[in-house]
């Protein structure tokens, strides 16, 4: 069924499962031509099975954020299948704890590689045919985690609070050129980065239904969009507790967080 997107270009990153297969699908059933991105292959080609299926129209392009090229070549690809791009949702991201002893720095460094350089390539790629256009509308999925450094996420939370700041800025530095921009900071979403987790939570929201709230938002050209707004509330709040009344919140998150790394080595 068409909807406000009909006849729009976009372009989904991290589309191979969760949250962004969500957008893909969603944005493609409101009529837009949609190019999803991952760097893995067999779930792109049955997402673009899905949508195809049900008389949508999409393309899959497999490529790493992380990786400044792929994306470049990425977004001259779907020009030349799609059209010009009319709207970029950066979702791809990585949710990987930070441990202290030893410091696992390979997960420190993909961390920031994915969830903050992976916007900008992102967003950078599309920037100066969006100009040349005078419309486009960007979009950054962030997290609530961004707010708040937490025990064993520092790199997650600061990836995140750095996505947050440089689409303030870019929102500003576009103002008046038709680019639009909308910073997305969504709580907990049942998705396989979610999975693992073995502490509570709160308000854990299925994909489909975060994806709505999320193109609801960007329809509505919100600049920047968190939910749900109990946990951002509680996030906000948290600012201003004690650090010792964060760290029993958290309980023995750092021990989970070490036995996680080491499943996922072995």
């Amino acid at each position: 069924m068409a909807g406000a997107f009909a006849g729009k270009v976009a372009l989904v990153t991290g589309a191979s499962s969760g949250i962004g297969w969500e957008l893909a699908k969603q944005l493609a059933g409101e009529g837009a031509t949609v190019g999803v991105v991952a760097r893995r292959v067999e779930p792109l080609n049955e997402l673009v099975s899905q949508i195809t299926a049900a008389k949508g129209r999409a393309l899959a392009v497999p490529a790493d954020v992380g990786q400044r090229e792929q994306i470049e070549a990425t977004f001259a690809r779907v020009r030349a299948e799609l059209g010009p791009i009319d709207l970029v949702i950066a979702n791809a991201g990585v949710g990987r704890p930070t441990l202290l002893d030893p410091v696992n720095m390979g997960d420190v460094e993909d961390t920031f590689r994915i969830n903050l350089m992976g916007v900008i390539y992102t967003v950078s790629a599309a920037i100066p045919e969006m100009l040349a256009r005078k419309s486009g509308h960007l979009v950054a999925v962030s997290s609530l985690a961004s707010y708040r450094g937490l025990p064993a996420e520092s790199a997650y939370c600061a990836s995140k609070a750095a996505v947050n700041i440089y689409m303030d800025g870019l929102r500003m530095h576009l103002r008046g050129t038709g680019v639009r921009t909308t910073t997305i900071c969504p709580g907990f979403i049942k998705t396989p980065m979610t999975a693992t987790n073995k502490f509570h939570m709160p308000q854990l929201m299925e994909a489909d239904y975060a994806a709505r709230k999320m193109i609801r938002a960007i329809r509505a050209g919100k600049k920047v969009y968190n939910f749900p707004r109990g946990l951002h509330f509680l996030i906000k709040l948290s600012r201003w507790l004690p650090d010792s009344v964060m760290i029993r919140v958290m309980g023995d998150y750092d021990s989970e967080a070490k036995q996680a790394v080491a499943d996922r080595q072995k």
